[in-house]
């Protein structure tokens, strides 16, 4: 192990678990129950943002009940880190998003910059509808606030990982939300 895995195995240690695996997946049925409502009767795009909404999408699909395809983007600020500014995009869908109804999964709305980024460029190509969902929003009122139809949990204003969040990289598959101790 080198000194961020060791780093990591600490934190997790010692991190406060703020959800667990129950109390995170009961939620997946609450929001695929919004989302089947909203868009019964529609062919939809999803749209899983990587690598964070990937646990998020894997555990909403199955849920929903309507036609649809996957596709996904990666747009970054993090890049592994705890912060960042600069949006890095990686990966654009591949799929055309010209009056398609899209479905954007994320795993965490924290100040909002990179999902406002994501979801203005979407609708820029055309879309018939756009619609975000979020494992995660965290409480204050800092950044940008992009509408997000549907999230599951709220947290508070700490870091954050587990189910697709992650901790320089690690973590992503904690089986609950931590947050890092105080």
């Amino acid at each position: 192990m080198n000194d961020l895995s060791n780093e990591a195995s600490e934190i997790i240690r010692h991190a406060d678990c703020l959800y667990d695996r129950a109390a995170v997946e009961a939620v997946f049925d609450r929001m695929a129950t919004q989302i089947n409502r909203d868009m019964a009767g529609k062919e939809v795009l999803v749209l899983c943002v990587m690598n964070g909404g990937l646990v998020t999408a894997g555990m909403l699909l199955p849920c929903l009940s309507f036609l649809l395809r996957v596709d996904y983007l990666h747009a970054s600020r993090y890049r592994e880190q705890t912060s960042g500014d600069e949006l890095h995009w990686k990966v654009n869908p591949t799929q055309s998003l010209a009056d398609r109804h899209l479905l954007i999964i994320d795993d965490i709305l924290d100040e909002g910059y990179t999902l406002d980024a994501i979801i203005r460029h979407c609708q820029s190509r055309s879309p018939a509808s756009v619609r975000a969902a979020v494992l995660v929003q965290k409480r204050h009122n800092r950044g940008v606030r992009p509408l997000i139809d549907y999230i599951g949990l709220t947290v508070p204003d700490r870091y954050v990982f587990g189910y697709g969040m992650d901790y320089k990289g690690y973590w992503r598959n904690a089986p609950g939300i931590y947050a890092i101790a105080e």
